[in-house]
């Protein structure tokens, strides 16, 4: 009797379990291209690069998986509130008129936890025939790559896993050098 009872109880909630899951929704951000084109010899980036602006539209509730951009996204929210969390686990929420930017490689998220939906205008700077995003197999959080010195310090040198990860803090610093010494474009062609 005592085993019948845990059954029951135990299909009942692998049945709501399920009907969660199919009841839930997702709907996936949309973006709309508002321009793009190409400079053909940037002398700030060093090459030949891809401009594009988009608007961005997250839903309430919604995230974007873990991702970087093999170049920079300069991003202003318009409307809502949009909460990007770094994968070295930093957290910021930011509000209408509010920018921030995306350095090459720096792996992050942006996420909708309110219950308006969040538009921002994105421009992209984009080595020429790369693409604008990259995500990362199974949402996977990575930190990294390192932007300065500092997060080198303290034995913060063991927290990246993006695109590699550092055995010690000198091999951290031989990293950050060798990307300031030339343009991170030149290194992608």
């Amino acid at each position: 009797m005592n085993n019948k009872t845990r059954g029951k109880g135990l299909a009942i909630a692998i049945s709501i379990g399920v009907a969660l899951l199919c009841g839930a929704k997702y709907s996936a951000p949309t973006t709309n291209i508002l321009v793009e084109g190409t400079i053909p010899n940037s002398k700030v980036f060093g090459g030949p690069v891809q401009v594009m602006v988009r608007t961005l539209t997250i839903k309430p509730g919604d995230k974007l998986p873990f991702h970087y951009h093999p170049g920079y996204a300069f991003n202003v929210v318009k409307s809502g509130a949009l909460t990007v969390e770094d994968g070295c686990g930093g957290v910021e929420t930011l509000t209408p008129g509010q920018g921030f930017e995306e350095t090459d490689g720096r792996v992050h998220r942006g996420r909708n936890l309110t219950d308006t939906d969040v538009v921002v205008y994105d421009t992209f700077i984009i080595p020429q025939g790369k693409p604008t995003t990259v995500s990362l197999p199974d949402d996977e959080r990575r930190c990294g790559p390192p932007q300065d010195v500092k997060e080198c310090e303290n034995d913060g040198w063991r927290k990246f896993t993006h695109p590699q990860s550092f055995t010690n803090k000198e091999q951290c610093l031989s990293f950050i050098r060798g990307r300031g010494t030339r343009s991170r474009f030149q290194r992608t062609h």
